[in-house]
C-alpha cells in the first residue's frame, strides 16, 4: 500500500458516517478494517481529535457522530 493509499483510508475511516446493516445497527467503516494495526490506531486519534474540534465548533457541543446518533434515536421515536 502506498502512504497515498494508507491516508485515503484513514481519511475515510474517520468520517461519521458508518454502514447500516439489515438490522438496522451501524457496522464499522469498510475502509478501517483495510488498515494495519498502526493504522488503526491513527485512524482512532485522528477521529478523537476531529470529534473534539467538531464539538468545540458546534453551539450544541455536539460532534457530527453525537448528532448523527440523535438523528437516529429521533428518527427511530417518530416511527413508533
Amino acid at each position: 500500500m502506498t502512504p497515498e493509499e494508507r491516508e485515503t483510508l484513514i481519511e475515510e475511516a474517520t468520517t461519521a458516517w458508518r454502514p447500516e446493516r439489515l438490522d438496522g445497527s451501524l457496522g464499522p467503516h469498510p475502509s478501517f478494517a483495510d488498515l494495519d494495526d498502526a493504522g488503526r490506531r491513527e485512524a482512532y486519534a485522528r477521529t478523537r481529535s476531529l470529534r473534539a474540534m467538531e464539538a468545540a465548533l458546534d453551539p450544541d457541543g455536539l460532534s457530527t457522530t453525537a448528532h448523527a446518533v440523535l438523528d437516529r434515536i429521533r428518527s427511530a421515536s417518530t416511527r413508533t
